[in-house]
């Protein structure tokens, strides 16, 4: 009870002190006592646990979060979460079970009981209730009123038959998402996504359809009722689409590459009271994770198909290309975790140029309007706009080229 009487002296509300159970390692110090209110049957641990002003937890029900970055304003009504950031004014209703690495950026929200891990949702993104939505990216739209949605009882397909998961999923992009001045993408209710796909904005997919195929065309409707029947032979072990799925898991690690370099030079000039630095990093690191994740999923495909190579070899063509594909992520792995590591880092800044004319804008916004984010962004005209995205899609593209370059047969 004493971390719990040392909350209520700061002004954190407690309406049932006895029903809350705070860790021994959480530091009271890393959460606000500024309106910030903790409902009954919560429990908070983890040493990086980072609560701001105005969070309430539990509303609906009882919440636990474990080393979770809360911003202000955030509202986590019930449910679960884990190794999780949630920026300002971010909803999460009842019923939610959020994971390691999961990032939902300012405004965005989701309604009941939904799952996400490795998720990272841009602001506005909105997802409705009774939703499976883990392994993917997804941005789109300009405001509340205008932002890209999922529809309940949707399923992003994240796991196959050979049982790997690099199957994420980029449903918009990080160049002109961050921009937030893009068409929203909306998937349809009782509908599904089979990762890893990538989805242009302006996306359509409607109700009860199921997406199998990329879409990198704008303002498109994808829609197909009940699959046709069938009953074929099929066997587990042997891998199909390679060159799809391991360039799809790329681009979309590019992409992670590109967000850390926004966050790390462009999120970083908007530290403030609803912005610390503490929050920063909690960004950053999650983000980490995230990248971590693509790649110890990508080796364990590379493995799996390498393995599944060398239990038929004798009946096969070892010089086929489709054979090729399945061994050289094994066999060039060492050069192209290298890469990642280099990729990954923020100070290897691709176009500089662009990067510096970029931010000379980004100041200005705030100078001109102070350090709320949507704001500045939303401000930006379109060169400046423009400019930053050629710059982030540079990194995106050179991210890209220098990964497919070490593997001859992806060429």
């Amino acid at each position: 009870m004493d971390k719990i009487s040392r909350l209520i002296e700061k002004g954190v509300k407690i309406p049932n002190p006895h029903s809350v159970d705070i860790g021994d390692e959480v530091d009271p110090d890393r959460i606000s006592g500024k309106d910030v209110v903790i409902y009954s049957g919560c429990k908070i641990f983890g040493r990086s646990t980072l609560i701001l002003q105005g969070a309430k937890l539990g509303y609906e029900g009882p919440a636990t979060v474990e080393n979770c970055h809360v911003g202000p304003d955030v509202q986590l009504k019930g449910g679960f979460y884990k190794g999780a950031v949630f920026l300002k004014n971010v909803s999460m209703g009842y019923g939610s079970h959020v994971r390691e690495g999961t990032i939902l950026e300012e405004q965005s929200g989701v309604a009941h009981c939904a799952a996400l891990k490795q998720t990272i949702l841009f602001p506005f993104v909105t997802l409705g209730s009774l939703i499976n939505f883990c392994d993917c990216f997804m941005s789109g739209g300009t405001d509340r009123k205008d932002h890209s949605e999922v529809g309940s009882s949707y399923i992003h397909f994240n796991f196959t038959p050979n049982q790997d998961k690099a199957t994420p999923s980029l449903i918009g992009d990080v160049p002109y998402g961050v921009m937030l001045n893009q068409r929203p993408i909306f998937l349809g209710g009782q509908g599904g996504l089979v990762g890893p796909c990538r989805l242009a904005y302006g996306t359509v997919v409607a109700a009860g359809t199921i997406c199998r195929k990329d879409e990198l065309r704008q303002s498109r409707l994808i829609f197909g009722g009940v699959g046709k029947g069938g009953n074929i032979a099929y066997e587990t072990g042997v891998f199909r689409s390679i060159k799809r799925t391991v360039v799809n898991n790329i681009v979309y690690m590019a992409n992670l590459f590109a967000l850390m370099q926004w966050y790390h030079h462009v999120r970083s000039q908007f530290v403030s009271e609803d912005f610390p630095e503490a929050l920063l990093d909690g960004l950053k690191a999650k983000l980490h994770m995230g990248i971590d994740e693509r790649i110890k999923r990508l080796e364990e495909l590379g493995q799996k198909m390498f393995d599944s190579v060398q239990s038929y070899k004798k009946n096969r063509d070892m010089s086929s290309n489709p054979v090729k594909q399945k061994i050289e992520i094994v066999e060039k792995w060492p050069e192209l975790k290298e890469a990642f590591t280099r990729l990954r880092n923020p100070e290897n800044i691709i176009h500089p140029d662009l990067m510096n004319r970029f931010m000379g804008a980004v100041k200005s916004g705030i100078n001109d309007s102070g350090r709320d984010y949507i704001t500045v962004i939303k401000g930006l005209n379109s060169e400046a706009a423009e400019t930053g995205t050629k710059w982030l899609q540079g990194v995106v593209d050179y991210s890209k080229d220098e990964i497919v370059k070490m593997l001859s047969s992806y060429q």
